[in-house]
């Protein structure tokens, strides 16, 4: 009898733990989603979301394709991505904020393309964005300068385009804006860089010399010639291709690491030239 009510006593009390836990359960809300909000503290930065107007407005600059492989360095809540992984690119977002990359990672999954955006949690600082062929950013001018060794270090012809922000005296190459018309209110400007080839130094060409000075996309230098000696002007780097204007002829070319081929027009006369690195 003993074990009987003790056993009894055993099964009513498991009966009323497993209502009670059910109860609870039942009681407990579901837990909810992450949602950020504008301004909300960061690693580097506050955050504030692109504009989608400028978004579009920011790959159209850059010249998208599906050729080409974006990365979105701090990409918030994933819509710089997202639109470039919709007009066919390949794109990755790197986020410091784990929600945000959950986030990122459901928004894609709401716009239908959940496997083909990638989201990495990471430092912008310590992640490896060589294989780009456009950046996008919007982070502030010191960040971004920050970054421009790097940038600079990139693959001549990489397209690099920032919300708002410059990179300092590196100048960009072009510039827009998006109108309140398109839904763009506030941080509605986008510059972009094309990464220039590094041609600073001595060139020698089949008749003379060409000497480069170089300021990021901007040349300065001399073309020495038969004897003669002419400084060059309007000169100028897009990515791989060179143009500069000396003793009254235009060349043209595109430079492939220690050699430069090219067209040389003058006086309705047109030819070819090129040049070696001095020392290759």
């Amino acid at each position: 009898m003993i074990v009987s009510n003790f056993l009894r006593r055993s099964f009513l009390t498991l009966l009323l733990s497993l209502f009670v836990t059910g109860v609870f359960a039942q009681e407990q809300p579901a837990k909810a989603q992450y949602e950020p909000h504008v301004g909300q503290e960061g690693k580097d930065v506050v955050w504030v979301p692109t504009p989608q107007a400028l978004v579009d407005r920011m790959l159209g600059l850059a010249k998208l394709t599906p050729k080409d492989y974006l990365m979105d360095l701090g990409s918030g809540d994933g819509r710089t991505v997202i639109t470039a992984v919709k007009r066919g690119a390949r794109a990755t977002g790197i986020e410091y904020n784990p929600d945000m990359v959950e986030l990122s990672k459901r928004n894609a999954a709401k716009e239908g393309v959940g496997d083909k955006a990638e989201f990495i949690r990471g430092d912008i600082f310590e992640t490896d964005f060589s294989k780009a062929t456009v950046i996008t950013l919007f982070l502030l001018p010191d960040l971004n300068i920050k970054l421009r060794p790097r940038i600079l270090d990139m693959k001549p012809g990489t397209r690099v385009v920032s919300n708002s922000f410059t990179m300092g005296e590196w100048k960009s190459d072009q510039t827009v804006t998006a109108t309140a018309t398109e839904g763009c209110t506030s941080y509605c400007t986008a510059y972009l860089w094309v990464v220039p080839a590094k041609v600073v130094g001595t060139w020698k060409l089949a008749d003379g010399e060409l000497t480069l000075r170089q300021d990021f996309q901007m040349l300065a230098g001399t073309l020495k010639s038969g004897g003669n000696s002419a400084s060059i002007s309007n000169g100028r780097l897009n990515g791989e291709q060179i143009s500069f204007t000396a003793a009254g002829a235009q060349y043209t070319g595109r430079v492939n690491g220690n050699s430069i081929e090219g067209s040389v027009k003058s006086a309705g006369n047109s030819g070819k030239w090129s040049a070696t690195r001095a020392g290759k």
